[in-house]
């Protein structure tokens, strides 16, 4: 069967997700859809369509009714089956709740008994702590991906049990940078940042390595699609790889988190590599030093490379840089995607702050607000009655309107009365010829309440010292803003997103 025309004058009819899929599978059936290149496999829209046409039979076989909850608890590598589940889960009526592979069998007991699947879905690896899972829950089946032949048994025709807007979709658990995670309950009415379209296919792709647990890695399943571009996904990050496929395969779009983009431009192949394929780079997940975004801004002209903002909590909404404004505005994240609105307020009162004055960014998006799953008090502290989401991170606005981030609120340092800045004394620490990465915590002080404390990685075969940093930083900072104790370390504690998990940095600082 040939792929239809992508001029077809068609276009996916409903709202879920899934409706995407189906009109891919309609429309280009023998397209390649998503790319394992880790693996070197790839799947067709047809075969995705279908395999979870089986999947999403198999639930119901097993038990699975309508807004049942299944985890699906299967490592990115195994990114096609990953997304084929992903989509018959959705197809059952079900919620999925993606779990973090990273975590002890302890983190994801506490998160499945706050969920409470019906359904584990899994692969070899984790199959033994999915057994302990059902060991300790009412879970009605395990579907291990080794045993996917059993799939074959069910018809591939479409199905779907049915749907509405505010069914819920997901549970996604936060990354729990600052403690216990929490799940995010998303409603199809609020799950797509891209609404479903009918795209002129490009033959071209989008590469990305977030994990698919995630809320960036969850993003990149449908997205590309929806652009008209192939999935191109990188598990296993690793920096002379990701040259040679943005080298031969030349994606339109790429996706990176600050830890990748600080290996990509301190790689000897980032001055001579052809970067001439992509036309957009987006950062997320965590804030970006300025000098290294300004390194792939200078090095691909031509793609707009914006470090973006967003949060799980906040759904679909973004905040994005204009290409045109990228030089004017370094260390900004841009403004929010219309209707998207944004305050930033005095934490205390929740008065605004004026132009240039750190507060607490506050994010709105009529009509697709987020919520807790099954913990109305986070709920009621995280939103305000009006809609507004307090993100807990430090921010302030320019006189146009531009978002600077600052850091999270528990990033503030108040040493002596002088309020400090977590990512300021990063930013200096960075500019370091030997720095490759650096990471600010409050210390405890008996006197001064706290002190600054950096966690420092060098770069590689570089000898930096104690003394010699510290004196780098009496010429770039304020004395107040100077840090009184330097640990350098082989590397910085980080959670599936990338994101730096400051409060074991605490931890070990205040330990020593």
């Amino acid at each position: 069967m040939s792929a239809a025309s992508p001029d077809a004058p068609e276009a996916p009819e409903g709202h879920l997700l899934v409706d995407q899929l189906r009109f891919m599978a309609r429309r280009g059936p023998d397209r390649v859809a998503y790319t394992d290149l880790d693996a070197g496999a790839t799947i067709t829209f047809r075969a995705w369509d279908e395999r979870s046409n089986q999947i999403a039979r198999w639930l119901v076989d097993h038990g699975v009714a309508k807004q049942d909850r299944v985890a699906l608890y299967m490592d990115s590598d195994h990114c096609l089956q990953w997304i084929v589940a992903y989509a018959g889960i959705h197809k059952a009526g079900a919620v999925v709740v993606p779990v973090n592979t990273r975590l002890s069998i302890d983190e994801v007991l506490t998160i499945l008994r706050h969920a409470e699947p019906t359904v584990v879905v899994t692969n070899e690896r984790l199959l033994a702590n999915a057994h302990t899972v059902a060991a300790t829950m009412p879970i009605s089946a395990i579907l291990e991906t080794n045993n996917w032949a059993d799939l074959d048994a069910y018809d591939p025709s479409d199905t779907q049990v049915p749907l509405d807007a505010d069914d819920i979709a997901d549970i996604m658990y936060t990354s729990g940078t600052t403690g216990l995670p929490k799940g995010v309950l998303v409603r199809h009415r609020n799950v797509a940042m891209i609404p479903n379209c009918a795209p002129s296919w490009t033959d071209l792709g989008w590469l990305h390595g977030a994990p698919l647990f995630t809320f960036a890695g969850m993003s990149f399943i449908f997205n590309p699609m929806k652009m008209g571009l192939t999935g191109l996904y990188m598990a296993k990050f690793d920096v002379d790889r990701w040259f040679d496929v943005v080298e031969r395969d030349k994606p339109m779009m790429i996706f990176l988190v600050p830890a990748m983009a600080e290996l990509i431009t301190a790689s000897p192949r980032f001055a001579s590599a052809d970067l001439s394929g992509p036309i957009a780079v987006s950062i997320g997940s965590a804030p970006l030093a300025p000098a290294t975004l300004k390194k792939l801004q200078d090095r691909m002209p031509q793609a707009s490379v914006i470090n973006s903002y967003g949060l799980t909590e906040a759904g679909p909404a973004f905040i994005t840089m204009p290409k045109e404004e990228a030089d004017k505005r370094i260390g900004s994240v841009g403004k929010p995607n219309p209707p998207m609105e944004v305050r930033v307020v005095d934490p205390e009162t929740d008065e605004d702050r004026p132009a240039h004055e750190v507060g607490e960014l506050l994010v709105r998006l009529p009509g697709k607000r987020r919520e807790y799953y099954k913990d109305d008090g986070a709920n009621a502290s995280t939103w305000t009655a009006d809609g507004w989401l307090r993100t807990g991170d430090l921010a302030y606005l320019d006189a146009d309107g531009f978002v600077y981030i600052s850091g999270r609120i528990k990033d503030m340092i108040i040493r002596g009365g002088n309020n400090i800045y977590a990512t300021d004394v990063e930013a200096v620490l960075l500019e370091h010829a030997d720095v490759q990465e650096a990471a600010v915590v409050g210390v405890p002080h008996q006197v001064l309440g706290e002190d600054v404390g950096a966690f420092v990685v060098c770069k590689p075969g570089a000898s930096l010292s104690t003394d010699t940093l510290l004196a780098f930083c009496v010429e770039h900072l304020a004395d107040y803003k100077r840090p009184r104790h330097l640990w350098f370390v082989d590397e910085l504690p980080r959670n599936a997103t990338g994101k730096v998990m400051k409060h074991k940095l605490r931890e070990q600082a205040a330990r020593s």
